[in-house]
């Protein structure tokens, strides 16, 4: 969906999807670095099996950055009113995740035309990673 005029957006409308390149142990590494978060069960295998883990695993933080982006290659940041997930399932290295959104209500506040999307991310097996949604103003 392109239209982004609050009049030609559709409850039920899908927005274009995103997909992540696979997450590889080199981008948990970067996103320590980048997100402060080094707690060890993200990089550190040795670390993660203790814990009772097959391998390492993403930030869900992580896929939740891959949703933000979904909302910014559609609308400018400034347009983002909120944005919010629940952490659904462990996301693996090796994991292709896509980000999908669907237009779910059209409402008025504060002056400002806005829809409510709810959001989604999957895996390559389609399993649900991430669930939330976010609202955005449209003009």
């Amino acid at each position: 969906m392109d239209r982004m005029t609050f009049d030609a957006v559709r409850v039920g409308d899908e927005i274009a999807s995103y997909t992540a390149a696979p997450i590889t142990r080199h981008a948990l590494a970067l996103y320590c670095g980048a997100s402060g978060d080094h707690n060890p069960i993200h990089v550190d295998i040795d670390f993660a099996r203790k814990a009772g883990m097959p391998d390492v695993f993403a930030h869900g933080m992580l896929s939740m950055a891959y949703l933000g982006r979904l909302l910014t290659n559609w609308v400018p940041q400034q347009r983002v009113r909120s944005y919010g997930v629940r952490f659904a399932a462990i996301t693996h290295v090796g994991d292709a995740i896509t980000c999908s959104g669907k237009v779910v209500e059209k409402f008025e506040q504060d002056g400002e035309q806005r829809i409510r999307l709810e959001l989604t991310t999957t895996d390559q097996n389609g399993d649900i990673k991430l669930k939330g949604d976010a609202v955005i103003a449209l003009a």
